[in-house]
């Protein structure tokens, strides 16, 4: 049985899916697969030169659509192992510090306090499912 957004912990911090990311090793043949064989654009694109690193956002629709973000290290040779190239789902929250209190009382693991990723930037925190797996919250814009 399904639970309605409407009903469940984070109500009402109108929780939204982003994302969900996959690390690459060849953006060009992944731009070349998803947005020229199954007609996505590529919405917005962000480099982090020092950590030498760029997201690419694709999908059908606008950058308030779900997306698929692309995560290309720009000095990785080998292809990611099956099982590494998932990255995370993002979902869009708002008062991040309040969600993150709020799952912390609910014994949710909060690997990365709400916080920046870059000076200025959106404002993201990282949590952990049942099994591991990264859930990213990002401050709603």
């Amino acid at each position: 049985m399904s639970t309605p957004a409407s009903s469940g912990a984070l109500a009402g911090f109108a929780p939204r899916l982003l994302h969900t990311m996959l690390k690459v090793r060849d953006p060009t043949a992944m731009l070349g697969f998803y947005c020229g064989r199954l007609g996505m654009n590529e919405l917005r694109r962000i480099e982090f030169r020092d950590q030498r690193y760029t997201l690419i956002f694709i999908g059908y629709g606008t950058a308030q659509d779900p997306q698929l973000e692309l995560w290309h290290e720009w000095d990785r040779v080998l292809p990611y192992p099956a099982g590494e190239r998932y990255g995370h789902i993002g979902i869009g929250v708002r008062d991040i510090q309040a969600v993150c209190r709020d799952l912390a009382a609910r014994g949710v693991r909060i690997t990365r306090a709400p916080g920046p990723m870059r000076p200025g930037g959106r404002v993201i925190a990282l949590i952990e499912d049942p099994e591991g797996n990264e859930v990213e919250l990002l401050a709603a814009e």
